[in-house]
């Protein structure tokens, strides 16, 4: 009877605690919260959520009708927010069109979720199967895992450089093609309009300044914010005077002069500066510190693993001609942000994650998080960028990006603070998605 009676019990704390998941009250006790605007943490501090919306934030507080979920000894921190990712073209070691499937997207926004970012915006590389209502149901939350935007269809030159699974890249010959190009890519609807500006280390034809301008005007007269891939310091100085809206990758060729970052704060040009990228670039020739890490090691898709630390692989990075460029680069990179972010322009979390098989989807946002204060960044800064102002890039930030009364109930649990010690973000306890915890992290307990 008695074990009877404790069941009973459990069903019922069981059901309650359900209802609850289903959109009416929770009341969060006792955690200490880092909201995501900058601000110091918050001990002991209380959060009411009604229908996944925070509407109040105060010590004491109390709620008859709410479920309690005491997160003593707790961290919570906005979800975070990848401004620049790639979806769907990752399986095993290969990054193929053949890949892009919805399930391969499905399960792809699930791992981003496991890693507490719960919102990407994939640049440009996208295909016709996400413009059919898709994104619309990841972003209303009826499709699981991370919120979806999308740059949709993105511009290069008609040189066949990067590569083949980009083949839906836009091509255009002169700037004449262009208000016609724009016109079609608006018909899905980008968050952002994505182009490619490098000649690849000399390796590719660069898309001409008379081309890049038309697609930010053109764009622009669209509404729709221009993001460019670049690496050179001058390329970076014509974008800004175009009218540039956002660098979706660091300048790395050389350091940042004061005449440019006068030029940026100016003109509100964003800054994604994709750091792991540039140490995934030549990290490889070694085992880094965390290659066997289990938080690591869960974001690889199979086979990635054993490829990595394979002596042929190390000698392959090792012996690679652009070594000694992608390390000269990454130096350059880390001393750029430092600039950048102390000439106050806009610095957002974005990891050019997802498109090659090294680069880990969600393991990657976390360690972006640590190269920036590498660089220099306090770890609140680089959470402030990794939450509130990538929101502001993808211009959600009256919903998402902090955690404020009136804002989504949109978050990571952590077993520690990573107010002093930034890698304590990788210390996920539990994923939260607009007031529903979806998640428990990406390593099983």
């Amino acid at each position: 009877m008695k074990k009877l009676s404790q069941l009973l019990l459990l069903l019922t704390v069981i059901s309650v605690h359900a209802n609850a998941q289903q959109g009416n009250l929770i009341l969060i006790k006792h955690a200490n919260l880092i909201d995501g605007t900058g601000a110091a943490s918050k001990p002991n501090t209380d959060i009411l959520i009604k229908n996944g919306k925070i509407i109040s934030i105060q010590s004491g507080l109390k709620e008859k009708d709410a479920v309690v979920i005491d997160y003593k000894g707790k961290t919570i921190i906005p979800s975070l927010i990848s401004a620049h990712i790639h979806i769907g073209t990752l399986k095993g070691n290969t990054a193929a069109a053949e890949n892009y499937t919805r399930e391969n997207i499905l399960r792809q926004l699930k791992r981003y979720q496991d890693y507490g970012v719960n919102t990407v915006l994939t640049m440009g590389t996208d295909r016709p199967l996400i413009f059919n209502g898709f994104i619309d149901s990841t972003q209303a939350g009826l499709l699981p895992g991370a919120r979806l935007y999308s740059a949709g269809y993105g511009f290069n030159t008609p040189d066949a450089a990067p590569a083949s699974w980009m083949n839906l890249l836009i091509r255009p010959t002169s700037a004449a093609q262009v208000p016609g190009q724009i016109a079609e890519l608006a018909k899905v609807k980008p968050t952002v309009v994505k182009m490619w500006v490098d000649d690849h280390g000399g390796k590719a034809v660069k898309i001409t300044p008379e081309i890049y301008k038309a697609i930010i005007t053109e764009a622009h007269k669209k509404g729709i914010p221009v993001a460019s891939h670049l690496y050179n310091l001058e390329d970076a100085r014509s974008l800004t005077e175009s009218g540039l809206d956002m660098m979706a990758h660091s300048i790395r060729d050389k350091e940042i002069d004061a005449d440019l970052l006068k030029k940026m704060k100016e003109k509100g040009v964003a800054y994604i500066p994709t750091l792991s990228l540039d140490e995934f670039a030549y990290i490889y020739a070694r085992k880094p510190e965390w290659v066997d890490e289990p938080f690591f090691q869960a974001a690889l898709e199979p086979g990635v693993y054993e490829m990595i630390v394979s002596k042929k692989y190390q000698d392959q990075v090792k012996n690679s001609p652009d070594f000694d460029r992608n390390m000269n680069g990454f130096k350059i990179a880390l001393i750029n942000v430092k600039k950048i972010h102390d000439a106050g322009i806009l610095v957002a979390l974005g990891t050019d994650s997802g498109a090659f098989p090294i680069r880990a989807q969600g393991f990657s946002e976390h360690l972006e998080l640590e190269l920036m204060v590498q660089a220099g960044l306090s770890p609140m800064q680089a959470i402030t960028a990794g939450t509130k102002n990538a929101a502001k890039v993808l211009k959600i930030d009256k919903a998402y990006g902090t955690l404020e009364k009136g804002k989504m109930a949109d978050f990571i649990v952590l077993s520690d603070s990573p107010e002093k010690n930034i890698r304590n973000t990788r210390k996920i306890e539990s994923v939260w998605k607009d007031g529903k915890e979806v998640s428990s992290g990406p390593i099983s307990k």
